[in-house]
């Protein structure tokens, strides 16, 4: 870096927070936002890609400079009480908890979805049971979309699921065989994904997840959800008022805390998810800048650098 920088900001998944200021600025404080340590070198039993031979050797060599690194850093500040303590457990060093940015205010700017969607979306729409659970994400094996409709089954209610990918052949092949309706939503545009939440019963969210996007916009959008009560969602999910959490990944389980889900109020879970809105970001993000540079006072933008992980965005956490 040849510019005279104030401070230095990381949002890293990967190796982001690796940066390290040289020249005029070799000083300047560092703040690492992480997502997440790079889980195939701490947790690969989260990463396939931390499977193999050639990772594993890897890893061993990459982890004691990935938390070097992460001592150099004036803070950091992990996306959940969950992140924060496998940073506390890997890099060997405190963090903070700031909650990533949902877009609960925008979600809640538009009172019926339905009247954003296209003539076709609006008909796909109104073929779905006027009672269904609704899962989505990706269509791919961790995201456990088969334990929605499992749990549908065991709930007797039916069951949509929203996404694509590699497992779609699968999903539907098992919602085929399924005792209740089972219908798939290919590739929804967001305004359609956000009708889904409003029309669903309850959202049914199997994984684990370092923050998990998803259950927040449902409850912004009314919809009581039904958890894991591993990783993020068991913090942003507020058990018996915005949805019911579930342990093990069993559809009879789940689908009893389905029925739980179906008594709880919708404007509870819309109040809830003000928690994680970009605004309570922008003010929880600033609080932890401020305290980082200043001991406590707002941050003052000053002259700065950002170094991101690449090809990271909130949302494929979903």
């Amino acid at each position: 870096m040849s510019e005279k920088y104030d401070w230095v900001l990381a949002s890293s998944h990967l190796f982001a927070h690796h940066i390290k200021p040289r020249g005029p600025s070799h000083d300047a404080p560092k703040l690492v936002y992480a997502y997440t340590p790079a889980r195939y070198i701490w947790t690969p039993e989260m990463d396939k890609r931390g499977s193999h031979a050639a990772a594993r050797l890897g890893s061993a060599l990459l982890r004691p400079i990935d938390r070097r690194r992460a001592h150099e850093a004036t803070s950091v500040a992990g996306i959940s009480e969950f992140v924060k303590k496998r940073i506390e457990a890997t890099w060997d060093r405190p963090a903070v908890v700031v909650y990533p940015p949902v877009e609960t205010t925008l979600l809640q700017s538009v009172s019926d979805w339905r009247t954003e969607l296209s003539g076709q979306e609006l008909a796909l729409l109104e073929t779905l049971p006027t009672n269904f659970i609704l899962g989505a994400s990706r269509f791919i094996p961790y995201k456990r979309l088969d334990l929605v409709i499992e749990a549908g089954e065991y709930a007797g209610i039916p069951v949509v699921l929203a996404g694509s990918g590699p497992e779609s052949r699968r999903l539907e092949a098992q919602g085929e065989a399924a005792s209740v309706p089972v219908f798939i939503v290919d590739n929804p545009s967001s305004a359609m994904l956000y009708a889904l939440y409003q029309a669903a019963a309850v959202f049914v969210f199997p994984p684990v997840e370092d923050f998990g996007i998803m259950p927040v916009e449902a409850m912004a959008l009314g919809t009581p959800v039904v958890a894991n009560m591993l990783g993020g969602s068991a913090e942003t999910v507020v058990e018996g008022v915005s949805g019911i959490h579930f342990a093990g990944l069993e559809g009879d389980r789940i689908g009893e805390a389905i029925v739980g889900a179906l008594t709880l109020s919708s404007a509870d879970c819309r109040r809830e998810s003000a928690r994680f809105s970009r605004e309570s970001f922008n003010i929880n993000f600033s609080a932890w800048m401020g305290s980082a540079l200043n001991g406590g006072s707002s941050a003052t933008p000053g002259a700065h650098a950002v170094a991101r992980s690449n090809a990271r965005d909130l949302n494929a956490d979903r």
